[in-house]
Order: structure tokens, then sequence, then C-alpha cells
């Protein structure tokens, strides 16, 4: 079984996702490098709409590493994406014909609503109640106008 020379794709997926992993470290110590939790969501959402396994998994993956970078619980960025992408979304693309209102309200739903969600978490498991700096403004704005690009 041969590779075909111009189907890359996976290859080029897999060198993403160790970008990203790199780029996870780096977000770390820098916090001016936005986490690219929307970004991560867009790519879920596009997952599921192409119905690709292999991109499922790997974003999956990369969200398991941005949870472990974070203190999150685990699979928890899956499940609110889960929800978000099946009960939420569809009703604003239904009710909302404009695309940037659109991806601002996704990066806005993304960030605030998954601190609502870990607060409900902290508090159903008594967990300690996470945290929300000001610099959420800061990656809401950078990460809109990476969401816009995409």
């Amino acid at each position: 079984m041969q590779r075909s020379i111009s189907n890359k794709s996976p290859v080029v997926t897999f060198l993403y996702v160790l970008a990203f992993l790199v780029y996870t470290a780096l977000s770390g110590v820098y916090l001016f490098l936005p986490p690219l939790l929307a970004v991560l969501f867009v790519l879920f959402a596009k997952a599921l709409n192409n119905q690709d396994a292999l991109y499922i998994f790997l974003i999956a993956f990369c969200l398991v590493i941005f949870e472990a970078e974070n203190g999150y619980v685990l699979f928890s960025t899956i499940i609110y994406f889960s929800i978000i992408y099946r009960y939420i979304i569809p009703k604003i693309l239904q009710n909302s014909s404009c695309n940037t209102c659109i991806k601002i309200i996704t990066v806005l739903l993304v960030y605030i609503g998954f601190f609502l969600f870990n607060s409900i978490l902290s508090n159903v498991f008594l967990l300690p109640m996470p945290s929300i700096s000001y610099y959420i403004l800061y990656y809401i704005v950078i990460e809109f106008l990476i969401v816009s690009i995409l």
C-alpha cells in the first residue's frame, strides 16, 4: 500500500498538532500568547461537519493537552464544545445571517461560556472555583481576528 504524493493531508495535520504542542508550552510561559480555545472550537466544528474521525481525534487530543496545561477537568472542553455545537450554535446560525456577528458571538460563547461551565463543574464536584483575568478580553479580540481569517 503506497501513499499518494499529492495526498499529504494527515502528515501536515500531525505537523500542526506538533506546532500546537510547542505553542501551548509557550503560551503557558508568555501570557500575551492566546490559548487558541476559540480556534480549536472552530476546527472542532468543521471536523464534526465533515465527519472526519482523524481530525476529531487530533483536535480532541489538542483539547486534552490544553486542559492539562491550564488545570481544567479532563474532557471538560470536549463536553462543552459538544454541547454548544449541538444545541447553541444551530440556534445562532438560524437567527442571524451576519457572519461577523456569528464569529464574535462564537468567540464570546467559547470563552465566557467555558468559564461559566467550569464554574458549574466546580460547584457540582466541589472543586476550586476557576478564576478569570483581564487577559480574557485580549484573548477574545486576538482570537476573533484569527477566527475571522479561518
